[in-house]
């Protein structure tokens, strides 16, 4: 017979193990987030500029308070582009490639190319056909209203089988842009949901080309394509003329863009370089989400000129049987923060009205029961990333640090920012206008922008996978409150 010491002996040690157990069921279930609303995630920031005060997460609800569902484009203004796009969830096609399971916009991956002129007011009837998690389309660099951000679970509910939901914002600012999903984003944009946009200038921009091409580059089933192609793409230009190659860098990583020959970059992300020079023995890198805008000459002898695009080419000019010999992609990369020429910004950032850190790291953790190394911002961890709480008219400035290991290209929605310098270095070339900007590990970036787009957007990294694992924290502006929701309830699920 055992003694009654024994015994107690074994029940203190089982009574240890239940506790420690219960007290590790009650921690890993803290970490569950249910169904959530980015209104409660983190804390706000005011921060920490010269009138900063209040805060987004204390007005919400309070009387005047804004839902996102109403900062929409004039509604009663007509149309001056209109069209449908049907998502679909099926097997793609791709030419030079092999079959993969994705998805499609009107049949096709990329889908239709959506074109406006400046000014013009966008109305996009979007279909969902049969994606099975639901889809939206987000505009991607865009500074559309916030109500037609897209982003499931703060602007709207994911577009379910059978139902549709219309966009309608203004073509403000000429340029090349891209549109995608933002439901289940990093498995719906990898395979295939998006398109390119291009903004027509009003005006004749800054650089004149006399032709132009898009070259929107994604990898299907491990295969680099141009256009949705897994082979070079041509454009027919005659000897002596200059061709605006509009390059959209889709995918998850860093896109290399040279050639042989010089060659310039007149925008980036949809904005104008001032001034631009020609780029001789350089690269262009260009972020995961980022576009930049590449004029290049065709041959005065008629020979044709190869624009390497990551993992593919954009041949320019030359007969159809004319194939350049690749070019090995230079060592140097083309510095934007001292590329064109200065030109005063639109507004003063000596004394900004608000100042924000955002210090990217990682750490092991325990995210939704999910144990992993995950990011952080300015040391927290989803679901307590900072909300960066601004007013309307406010100039603010961010200063982003990669504190980890990785190459983030971060991505604010609604708004795009000037690169004021980096690591300390001031910014001395054309005015810096990125909505994508890849920032290195160890790298320091100042950059500002004008709080003049009220809502709850977005500011993450597009490396989709990052943002799963909560590199995304949001703006708020005070007075703007959103009703929908993120989880299984809601079906929402914007990463």
């Amino acid at each position: 017979m055992r003694s009654r010491r024994e015994l107690l002996r074994r029940v203190a040690v089982g009574v240890a193990v239940a506790t420690g157990l219960g007290a590790a069921g009650l921690a890993w279930s803290s970490t569950l987030l249910g169904e959530y609303s980015v209104m409660d995630l983190g804390a706000e920031q005011a921060g920490h500029g010269a009138h900063a005060a209040g805060g987004a997460a204390s007005v919400a609800g309070s009387p005047g308070t804004t839902d996102v569902t109403a900062l929409t484009a004039d509604p009663d203004r007509h149309a001056d582009v209109r069209v449908e796009f049907v998502a679909r969830q099926e097997r793609i096609d791709v030419p030079g490639g092999r079959t993969v399971d994705g998805y499609t916009v009107n049949g096709t991956s990329p889908g239709p190319e959506l074109r406006a002129r400046q000014g013009d007011l966008v109305e996009v009837t979007f279909v969902n056909e049969s994606v099975a998690d639901g889809a939206t389309l987000h505009w991607h660099g865009i500074d559309v209203p916030n109500a037609a951000d897209g982003v499931a679970g703060i602007t709207q509910d994911a577009v379910p089988v059978g139902g549709r939901h219309v966009y309608r914002f203004e073509a403000t600012d000429a340029g090349t842009y891209w549109y995608h999903s933002h439901q289940v984003s990093h498995v719906q944009v990898e395979r295939g949901l998006l398109g390119a946009i291009v903004i027509e200038p009003a005006d004749l921009p800054e650089v004149a080309t006399d032709a132009e091409a898009t070259a929107l580059l994604h990898v299907y089933g491990g295969r680099h394509t141009v256009n949705g192609r897994a082979e070079d793409a041509r454009v027919a230009a005659e000897p002596g003329t200059t061709v605006r190659v509009r390059v959209i860098n889709t995918d998850q990583g860093t896109a290399a863009v040279w050639s042989a020959m010089p060659f310039r970059v007149v925008a980036t992300d949809g904005h104008d370089v001032h001034e631009p020079t020609p780029v001789d023995g350089e690269r262009v890198l260009i972020p995961a989400g980022g576009r930049a805008d590449v004029a290049v000459r065709a041959p005065d002898d008629g020979s044709a000129v190869r624009l390497h695009t990551g993992g593919r080419s954009v041949i320019v000019g030359g007969p159809a049987a004319s194939v350049p010999p690749p070019a090995a992609q230079p060592s140097r990369t083309l510095d934007l923060l001292a590329y064109g020429s200065p030109e005063p910004l639109a507004f003063g950032t000596a004394d900004p009205d608000r100042e924000f850190d955002y210090v990217i790291a990682r750490r092991f953790g325990i995210i939704d029961g999910r144990p992993g190394n995950f990011w952080t911002i300015n040391g927290r961890m989803f679901p307590d990333m900072p909300m960066f709480d601004v007013r309307e008219g406010n100039v603010v400035v961010m200063h982003v640090r990669n504190d980890s290991g990785d190459v983030h290209p971060m991505h604010l929605h609604g708004h795009h920012v000037v690169v004021l310098s980096r690591d300390g270095i001031a910014a001395s070339g054309s005015p810096w206008v990125v909505d994508s900007l890849d920032v290195h590990p160890g790298e320091a970036y100042d950059v500002t922008f004008v709080a003049d787009n009220p809502g709850i957007w977005s500011d993450h990294c597009h490396t989709l996978r990052h943002a799963v694992d909560g590199l995304v924290a949001h703006v708020m502006y005070e007075g703007v409150t959103t009703s929908f929701t993120i989880g299984a309830v809601s079906g929402n699920r914007p990463e």
